[in-house]
């Protein structure tokens, strides 16, 4: 017999001691039936971020001032709120952090509070660029004035 043949015989019995396999352990069976899966709406219903918390409601109804914040996309700049849009800015993009760090995370609130600073963002920026343009104009009107006014003597 060949040397290796004899090492695995040796080996055997050790390999097949208790200590290398798995206790043998009876599984669970019940004696009733297997209980159907829950509907969509019953999983909804008792989700812990479900239809009766506020996890779900909260983002539900903040996509109101998302759309406010788009309609108002139309509007022109000089009608716009500064400091609603910056609160509305600050908002969104303090709130899109909180939702990530609480328990359980809330991504439906924070793609919605993610979107209001987004909106928030364009207001403010289309708000400052039109005072940086009026700024501008008042600065080349006196000179337009003063020249008006030497053509005019």
């Amino acid at each position: 017999m060949s040397p290796t043949s004899h090492f695995f015989r040796a080996a055997r019995p050790a390999f097949r001691a208790r200590q290398f396999f798995r206790p043998k352990q009876s599984r669970f069976q019940s004696t009733t039936a297997g209980t159907e899966g829950q509907s969509w709406a019953k999983r909804m219903w008792e989700s812990p971020v479900g239809l009766k918390t506020v996890h779900f409601w909260a983002p539900i109804m903040k996509w109101a001032l998302v759309l406010a914040g788009v309609s108002d996309f139309a509007r022109p700049a000089e009608k716009l709120s500064l400091t609603q849009n910056g609160a509305l800015t600050a908002t969104g993009l303090i709130w899109t952090r909180w939702c990530l760090i609480i328990k359980p995370k809330n991504y439906l609130l924070a793609a919605v509070n993610f979107f209001l600073g987004i909106v928030g963002i364009v207001q403010v920026t289309r708000i400052g660029l039109y005072h940086q343009s009026q700024k501008k104009a008042l600065a080349t009107n006196p000179v337009e004035e003063a020249k008006d006014a030497v053509k005019s003597a």
